[in-house]
């Protein structure tokens, strides 16, 4: 080959790269609910270490046992698609179908419960990285995606979460402080090759990504930035429980059942931006499926209602909305969950159809750029809040064609330093 026609491939191959279009999780219709990834019986934040075991699951309200169909996509770590080719980090083929799934069973909504597990006999993830898994329908039609992580643990991560430095953030904001020990494996230029991510409360669209070490120290790669690595500490979630669909409790005011379905309506939220800060526990933004009269199975005995949120807030003036958010719909600023002004009762209101069970939830105000409005935060940001923090640590060396995980560490802000 003439170095014209090499240098043309490379510049085609650059240009193919430099174009690369983002994977952006897609919104699933209203009939797709209760999206989760399960380990170990129990839903998780979407990071799974190589090789191990865990399920993807959802529900289809149409309850027709429609057809699904499911590929995997291996991202870089900007969330562009890899140059690999799909058999080199993944065994076996995708595009299968979901051939596990079972109709709802004793419940006034009825749908179909669809299970997805991996590995499974007909592909295996080989690679770590960035995935996104993407669900089709019979006519090869998008319906919806998420994202996920698969890791290997070889690099030790300490963190530790601090009071903000700055005064501007020391009483609303807490700061991560990393050191990431590498060890004995040799890393190709470690201050340009290791990147990280870091986030709070499983959060995708709060993560913060791109930040360099600030110096080494033998093995070591230290991050301990007074801004740079900085989020706002928010404040606890909500909690709601519909475990006893029927029965009224310290979250649910009151509950009906017209049209063969069941109404939730929970005690109006009052705007806690002014108060003192006061901890009780929650789950930092997860939700657990669960039927307290459930005989067998939680996944396919849990019935769905519409859950009946009120804020009592003024208006906003400020061409903001309110959204409500956490992990059972993705943190999604969409318009199924924005609420709406009513004027007659002076609040914001929403109803969400939801499966029952143990559920946070937090309010949030974001423009129509859906950028969050973090420093009006509804219910106010205190350096207290007890937070989970994730750090993945990615490794590309100079003739990589992917980003790999090379660790991973979760911490807690409940111990916070000074």
């Amino acid at each position: 080959m003439s170095f014209k026609n090499i240098f043309l491939a490379f510049l085609t191959l650059f240009t193919l790269s430099a174009s690369a279009q983002k994977e952006v999780e897609k919104t699933p219709p209203f009939n797709i609910k209760t999206i989760c990834f399960v380990k170990n019986s129990v839903i998780s934040v979407p990071f799974f270490q190589l090789g191990e075991a865990f399920e993807f699951q959802f529900d289809d309200l149409y309850a027709n046992e429609a057809d699904y169909y499911y590929t995997i996509t291996q991202c870089n770590y900007d969330w562009t698609p890899t140059t690999l080719a799909k058999n080199e980090y993944l065994q076996g083929l995708d595009n299968q179908r979901i051939m596990t799934y079972q109709n709802s069973y004793n419940t006034l909504q009825s749908y179909s419960h669809y299970v997805q597990a991996f590995p499974n006999r007909y592909n295996q993830i080989t690679k770590t990285g960035n995935y996104i898994i993407k669900i089709f329908n019979d006519e090869q039609e998008l319906v919806f995606s998420r994202k996920f992580v698969i890791y290997q643990d070889k690099t030790t991560i300490t963190g530790e979460v601090r009071r903000a430095r700055d005064f501007e953030g020391m009483n609303t904001k807490q700061n991560i402080e990393i050191a990431i020990d590498y060890g004995e494996q040799y890393l190709q230029d470690p201050i340009r090759n290791v990147k990280l991510c870091i986030f709070q409360n499983a959060n995708w669209n709060t993560a913060i990504t791109n930040i360099k070490p600030q110096y080494t120290l033998g093995t070591q790669l230290i991050y301990k930035y007074n801004k740079e690595t900085q989020f706002w500490g928010g404040n606890e979630f909500y909690t709601f429980d519909t475990s006893n669909i029927r029965i009224i409790n310290n979250s649910v005011a009151r509950v009906t059942s017209g049209d063969n379905i069941y109404n939730s309506f929970l005690y109006t939220s009052l705007p806690r931006r002014n108060n003192v800060y006061t901890y009780f526990p929650d789950f930092d933004g997860n939700f657990y499926v669960k039927n307290a009269s459930a005989v067998d199975n939680n996944e396919i005995e849990s019935d769905y209602s519409w859950v009946y949120f009120s804020l009592d807030t003024p208006e906003l003036f400020s061409k903001e909305d309110i959204y409500i958010n956490g992990m059972f719909n993705n943190y999604d600023l969409g318009e199924e969950n924005k609420m709406a002004f009513n004027p007659k009762t002076n609040r914001y209101e929403k109803a969400l159809y939801l499966k029952q069970g143990y559920v946070n939830y937090q309010y949030v105000i974001a423009n129509a750029s859906k950028k969050i409005n973090f420093e009006d935060a509804i219910d106010g940001n205190f350096y207290l809040t007890e937070n989970t923090y994730t750090i993945l640590v990615y490794y590309r060396n100079n003739t990589d064609r992917y980003d790999r995980v090379i660790g991973i560490a979760t911490i807690n802000s409940e111990d916070i330093r000074n």
